[in-house]
């Protein structure tokens, strides 16, 4: 199995494409935690209301199943609170946005 750091990576090839920004640096995955069998993400959105969830949401579960054994359980769970704020951006995502 991977360890987090490995799918933090793997979850950088995931772009929110409103934001043209992977999720990773935009602070949008608040935790990751690897089992013998299990992988489990705590991601959110930059806003509930975001059309692109479900989308983003499964781009992250590929991203994460081409890392793991295939008989993996993945877990990508959306959650509001914190509510994410652009404190939440890497030093890369704030210079991408001029900020």
């Amino acid at each position: 199995m991977p360890d987090d750091d490995a799918v933090r990576e793997a979850l950088r090839q995931v772009d929110d494409p409103e934001a043209g920004m992977n999720i990773v640096d935009l602070g949008l995955v608040y935790g990751v935690d690897v089992g013998d069998d299990w992988v489990k993400v705590e991601m959110t959105m930059t806003t509930a209301a975001c059309p692109m969830a479900d989308m983003i949401v499964e781009a992250a579960r590929s991203a994460v199943s081409g890392i793991v054994p295939d008989d993996t359980r993945i877990d990508i769970e959306l959650v509001w609170d914190p509510p994410w704020t652009p404190d939440r951006m890497t030093g890369i995502a704030r210079e991408h946005f001029g900020w």
